[in-house]
């Protein structure tokens, strides 16, 4: 069944993409001073910019429509067509960026197994291929914090530091898909710019989990901003008075990032009320009836041993107003979020327990 929008008193945990604009966000979008951003002159959009380039520590960022298009600018930024990206095999930039990577920018991409946020830097390390050899050669790592696929897992920080290393030694460049990394922050206690130091480039998103309702952002060094303006526009991301959705992010930073904790303790309940059923991706028998193997707000399902698939969980719960993302025939996905409240998560909660009972 296709996917459809909620009704009243439907409890929606599709996706964290699915907020509206708090009152606050409205108003402060209604306010927004703005100018022609292709022109860089509007004042909202730069002030976004330079403030979330502070935030990683890096010279400069651009604002972008979509994640997607974010993503996409910086891998061209980093890989040089015709060379190779290294990335995980369910990572955001190969499974649902519509194979942009190659189609855009004549990239060749080499996964490793898909681990969510368990990588081996060492296994990647051996995978690199150096020019010469009559093979692609390899100018790129992207890993992606949190990982969707991988249950919201967060990727530890010494992993990245080890992945840093290993990039320096062989001249290749560190992208992050860091779509939900304030999540990540928030749940590993990481500050931003210590994140931001590890990576040539970086896209963050607005709309996911900040409850802005659209955009993200390329963070790097000035020369590579100056080329991501240049392939924004190639691309038909060029906006004119961006600042009334600038003014969203910035209203999403001030009053969004350390609210994230409670989603996450929402995403915990769920995890816990389904860890019985042995349907929690990433749980195992030390884990059961806990919430351990959820760490932020994405809550992954494996139904492979349950005695329904991922289609008719979606159908039923659909039936008495749940909405959860089918992943396919087996896998399904929870997302807790900014409208998703405390009582409504509860009852979902039971609704689902109810439904593997």
């Amino acid at each position: 069944m296709a996917d459809e929008p909620a009704g009243s008193g439907v409890t929606d945990l599709r996706s964290d993409t699915v907020t509206a604009p708090t009152p606050g966000m409205r108003a402060a979008m209604a306010e927004a001073v703005v100018g022609d951003d292709v022109y860089g002159e509007d004042p909202t959009v730069n002030a976004l910019q330079e403030r979330v380039a502070a935030m990683f520590g890096h010279e400069a960022a651009l604002f972008t429509p979509t994640g997607s298009m974010a993503n996409q600018i910086a891998l061209q930024l980093v890989a040089p067509r015709a060379s190779e990206l290294l990335c995980d095999a369910d990572a955001h930039v190969v499974t649902y960026e519509i194979g942009a990577a190659a189609a855009i920018g004549g990239i060749s991409t080499r996964t490793w197994a898909a681990a969510g946020a368990g990588i081996d830097p060492d296994a990647i390390a051996a995978m690199i291929r150096p020019d010469g050899y009559h093979a692609v050669p390899t100018t790129a790592i992207a890993v992606e914090q949190t990982h969707n696929r991988g249950g919201g897992g967060v990727i530890p920080l010494g992993t990245l530091r080890r992945l840093r290393e290993i990039c320096d030694a062989n001249g290749l460049r560190l992208h992050c898909d860091g779509a939900r990394v304030w999540h990540a922050h928030v749940a590993a206690g990481v500050p931003l710019i210590e994140y931001g130091r590890l990576f040539d480039t970086l896209s963050v998103c607005l709309s996911k989990g900040l409850g802005a309702p659209v955009g993200s952002l390329v963070v790097g060094s000035a020369k590579r901003i100056d080329e991501a303006r240049v392939l924004r526009k190639r691309m038909g991301g060029g906006m004119r008075q961006a600042g009334v959705l600038a003014a969203a992010g910035l209203y999403a930073l001030d009053h969004h990032v350390d609210r994230l904790a409670e989603d996450h303790a929402k995403a915990a309940r769920l995890a816990e009320a389904l860890a019985p059923f042995g349907i929690v991706a990433g749980a195992d028998s030390d884990t059961v009836g806990t919430s351990s193997a959820v760490r932020t707000n994405i809550v992954a399902l494996d139904l492979g041993k349950a005695s329904m698939d991922a289609p008719t969980l979606g159908a039923r719960a659909r039936e008495r107003g749940v909405l959860v993302s089918v992943l396919g025939p087996r896998g399904a996905r929870l997302v807790t979020h900014l409208d998703a409240s405390d009582e409504a998560v509860d009852r979902a909660a039971e609704v689902l327990v109810s439904l593997f009972r």
